[in-house]
Parts: structure tokens; sequence; C-alpha cells
């Protein structure tokens, strides 16, 4: 008698008899080559296994499916562009130039600043250099000597001077330099706190690509909405600040223009709302295009 068990393979199903017996024989090939089918079978089902276990999972409701991680990526890809705006506006220090009269100091030379939320440079630039038709000095790109120093009231609390308008740890007679202290500090810290919700907002992401989990979408959308309104919110009280330092002293007149950073943070605030608005979209479990736009039958 030849004995025979059944083999199964991982998820419960009969792949064939494999049949033992001793070797030589006529009667021995028939068992043999089923042996040799089912092992071979159970190679191939497990092979089969693998590879379709992202279909099977995501016909179940239990993971993601291609199409659904391709478009995951691609918002992911839209944020990671948000961030890199913000890291490159924020680790920048030209958010703001100050220019006053070109002619205000001599005939020859005149003095402009530039400024962001943790650095400010001075640059001496030669007034033959400068535009005939712009009345401020300007701009900052041009060849100059330039010297540059970071705000130090982040922290020791010395104050920084500008044009002779400075910034006051204590509060002053007039509130402007002790306005804009403040204001500094709350642009730079909003500013620091988004990049922490991006980070957060990108290990969500990861955990949802690696885990196949589409739960991890809601967070990151709110993770990334908030950072780019906070990038935002960033900006315009940076640009309380700037108000401020120009009505602290109205000794030198000052002009002042937004640079190419603040352009960085801007654009990087709405790219971060737009992500944050994919993934929410990505999480819903009916597609919105087609619940709003539903296709029309041929017959109709």
């Amino acid at each position: 008698m030849w004995s025979a068990f059944v083999v199964h393979d991982e998820d419960g199903r009969t792949v064939g008899p494999v049949a033992t017996g001793p070797a030589g024989g006529g009667g021995a090939a028939g068992p043999a080559t089923q042996g040799a089918g089912g092992m071979a079978g159970l190679m191939t089902g497990r092979s089969t296994f693998g590879g379709n276990k992202r279909r099977r999972t995501a016909a179940a409701g239990q993971g993601l499916s291609e199409a659904q991680e391709g478009k995951i990526k691609l918002a992911f890809f839209v944020a990671i562009v948000g961030v890199i705006l913000t890291v490159l506006g924020v680790g920048t220090e030209f958010w703001v130039q100050l220019s006053p009269p070109k002619s205000f100091y001599n005939n020859q030379t005149c003095l402009t600043a530039h400024y962001g939320l943790w650095k400010g440079c001075t640059k001496i630039l030669w007034v033959a250099d400068i535009d005939p038709e712009r009345d401020s000095c300007g701009p900052a790109e041009l060849p100059g000597e330039s010297n540059c120093t970071y705000f130090k009231f982040f922290t020791t609390g010395e104050n920084a001077v500008m044009f002779q308008k400075t910034t006051q740890k204590n509060r002053p007679p007039r509130p402007s330099g002790w306005l804009l202290l403040h204001l500094n500090v709350a642009a730079a810290m909003l500013a620091l706190f988004s990049l922490f919700l991006m980070v957060m907002g990108a290990i969500c992401i990861t955990m949802a690509l690696s885990k196949e989990i589409v739960f991890f979408l809601k967070p990151a959308s709110f993770c990334f909405i908030l950072s780019g309104v906070l990038v935002l919110l960033s900006l315009m009280v940076f640009h309380q600040s700037v108000l401020a330092l120009l009505a602290s002293d109205h000794t030198v007149p000052l002009h002042h223009e937004l640079s190419w950073s603040v352009s960085c943070v801007g654009c990087a605030g709405a790219v971060l709302v737009v992500g944050g608005a994919l993934f929410i979209l990505l999480s819903l479990p009916y597609s919105p295009w087609q619940r709003c736009l539903p296709h029309r039958s041929s017959a109709s």
C-alpha cells in the first residue's frame, strides 16, 4: 500500500497528494510523478501567494492597491515640494530688504540691509552700480562689502540695531521695539512648529505606505494643512514686525520691499495646504470625482 498525504498551501487550499514509496518498480512511477507535481504545485502556490498578496488584501479592504499607492506617492511629492520651499525660505535671510535713499550718506556709497527670522546683513554698495532710475539703495544682490550677524535676542536677549532702529528686550517708552521683538520671536516659533508638523506628516505617510493602512492619511493631512496655515501666519506676523521696525525711529527714511525668501515661504504654505487636501481626498472610502460626476450608462 502506498501511503499518501495531502499538502495544503498557505491559504488552506489543497495542492495535491504526495505519495511515498520504495524506489524503483513500474508502479511507483505514477505516485512519484504525483508527488513531484504536488511539490511543484506547492512551490507555485507559494510564489503565487507572494505575488498576489497585495491584490488580495486590497480586494478585502485591508491594504492599498497599486493605484492608491501611486496616488499617495504623488501627493507626498507635492507635500515634499512644500517642505523644501519652507526650509529654503526659513533658512535664508532674504525676507525683507531695507534701503535708505542712495544719496543719504554720500555720493559714492550707500548702505542697505536685508534680514530674515534668524540673521541680518548690512551691505555697502557703490552708487555707480545702482540703476540711475532707482531712488533707494539696492538691490542687495549687487556686489559690495557685506556684514552678517545672527540675531542674539533669541539667546542672550541683546538688541538688534538697523539704521538706528532697535529692538528692545524690555518695554521701552515707545512700544514699537518691544512689539518688534515679540513679533520676530512669534514668527520664528510659528515657522519651527510648522516644520515639526511637516516631519510628523511625513512619518504618517511613510507608515501608510509601509504598513498599507489608509488611516494614517488623515493625521498626515491634518499635519500638512496646519503646517501650511502656520507658515502663512508666520509670514503675516513677520510683515507686522517689519512695520513695527519702520515705526520705531524716523531718523533714517527707509524703503522696504519683501524679497525672494518670502516668495518661497508663501508658495510653500499654499503647496502644503494643497498636499494636505489631496491626502484628505485619498483617505475617503469613495472617489469624490465619481460621486460628483457619475458615469452615464450607454442607454441614456
